[in-house]
């Protein structure tokens, strides 16, 4: 799975954008420097998210947008179109 359809499935899991979950996070107190542990526990609670989405926000929150262009244009599941990674849901693309 790429990283885009984790932030995906994030949204249709829960109902609530990628980046709603971010401004949740940090209404909370969570950034960067926050354990990944904690920002886990939180979204398997509150919304029964499991590691591989708590992980994929979890990056978002601590690296921001931008990831490694590895993936980006090969072959394969885990191929993402674009170095930025969209937070703003579904609907805006």
């Amino acid at each position: 799975m790429s990283f885009q359809a984790y932030l995906d499935g994030i949204e249709k899991k829960t109902g609530k954008t990628p980046a709603e979950l971010l401004a949740e996070a940090g209404e909370r107190g969570y950034d960067a420097t926050t354990k990944a542990g904690v920002v886990l526990e939180w979204l398997k609670a509150d919304y029964d998210l499991g590691r591989g989405h708590g992980m994929a926000l979890y990056h978002v929150l601590k690296n921001g947008t931008e990831i490694g262009d590895k993936h980006v244009g090969s072959a394969g599941a885990h191929r993402d179109e674009s170095t930025t990674l969209r937070v703003d849901g579904l609907a805006n693309r």
